[in-house]
C-alpha cells in the first residue's frame, strides 16, 4: 500500500503544511497541488464541493505527492465509507463533541477487527495499492474536530478513544461557542487559552493536534507551539488575495482611473 506521507512526517517529529480546497474544481486543485503543499484538503463541509466534485480533485491531487484530505460534511457513515473509497488518506470530521461521537467515528472509518468500515475500496485500490484492505488501517489518518464547549468538557474522553490519531481545532467555531468573536488568528484570550489546552492535552495523550490558520505567520507560530498540522488559508482566498494585490498595484498605476466602485 502506498505510504502515508502524514504517518512519515509526524513520526520525524515535523509538521504537515496543509493547504485548503473550497473551490470545486479539478484544475484547480490540481493547480495547487502542485504548489508543494505535504497535503490538501477538499472541504466538504463550508465548501463549494459535492461528492461528485470530489472525485476529479482527488484525482487531480494524485498527479503529485500531496496526500489527498478529505473534511466530511457531518459525522455520518455513508461519507466518511464514500471518501475513503475514492481515495482520501485522511478524514477530518466536524463537530466531535463526546467519546461516543469518536467511537463512532473510528468505527466507521476502519475495518474489522478494529471497526465496521464496509468493503468496497473501488478507486482506494487504484491509488493507494492492491493491498490496500491489508494495511488501510494502519494508514488512513483520522482527525476529530474540537470545536464546541461540550467537546471541551469531553475532551479527554476524546482524545483516549483508541484509533483516534488527531485532532483539528476550528478556531472560529470553537471562538464562538465560548462567546468570542469567530477568528482563524488574533483569538480573544479565552479562546487562545482553549487552544493552549487543548494542544496540551493532545500531547499528553500522544494524538498530533492541527489547527486552522489565516496567514503563514500564524501557523509558523502554531508550528513553534508544537502543532503538527497546519492549515493555511484556502484557495479562494488565495485567488482573490493575488488578484487584490494585482488591481492594487495596477490602480495606484493609474492615477485617476475610475476604479468601478471597488
Amino acid at each position: 500500500m502506498r505510504e502515508n506521507r502524514l504517518r512519515r512526517i509526524w513520526a520525524s517529529g515535523g509538521a504537515v503544511v496543509n493547504g485548503w480546497l473550497a473551490i470545486p474544481n479539478g484544475f484547480s486543485a490540481e493547480t495547487m497541488a502542485h504548489q508543494g503543499w505535504d497535503s490538501l484538503t477538499i472541504d466538504l463541509q463550508h465548501g463549494m464541493v459535492d461528492y461528485a466534485t470530489m472525485l476529479p480533485m482527488l484525482q487531480a491531487i494524485s498527479t503529485t505527492e500531496t496526500v489527498p484530505v478529505v473534511r466530511v460534511p457531518w459525522l455520518e457513515p455513508g461519507i466518511l465509507m464514500k471518501s475513503l473509497d475514492a481515495g482520501a488518506y485522511a478524514l477530518i470530521c466536524p463537530m466531535v463533541n463526546s467519546r461516543a461521537d469518536a467511537e463512532k467515528l473510528v468505527a466507521w472509518t476502519h475495518y474489522a477487527p478494529q471497526g465496521t468500515r464496509s468493503f468496497g475500496p473501488i478507486r482506494a485500490t487504484l491509488y493507494g495499492g492492491a493491498d490496500y484492505p491489508l494495511h488501510a488501517n494502519e494508514q488512513i489518518v483520522v482527525f476529530a474536530m474540537i470545536e464546541t464547549a461540550q467537546a471541551l468538557e469531553n475532551l479527554d474522553e476524546i482524545l483516549s478513544t483508541p484509533g483516534l490519531d488527531a485532532i483539528y481545532i476550528g478556531p472560529s467555531d470553537l471562538s464562538i461557542a465560548l462567546g468570542c468573536k469567530p477568528s482563524f488568528d488574533d483569538l480573544e484570550p479565552k479562546a487562545a487559552q482553549a487552544v493552549e489546552h487543548i494542544l496540551a492535552r493532545a500531547k499528553a495523550h500522544g494524538v498530533v493536534a492541527g489547527i486552522h490558520n489565516g496567514s503563514p505567520e500564524a501557523a509558523l507560530k502554531r508550528i513553534a507551539m508544537g502543532f503538527q498540522f497546519v492549515t493555511v488559508s484556502s484557495d479562494a482566498r488565495l485567488m482573490a488575495a493575488g488578484a487584490q494585490q494585482v488591481m492594487a498595484v495596477m490602480r495606484a498605476g493609474q492615477p485617476g482611473t475610475p476604479n468601478n466602485g471597488y
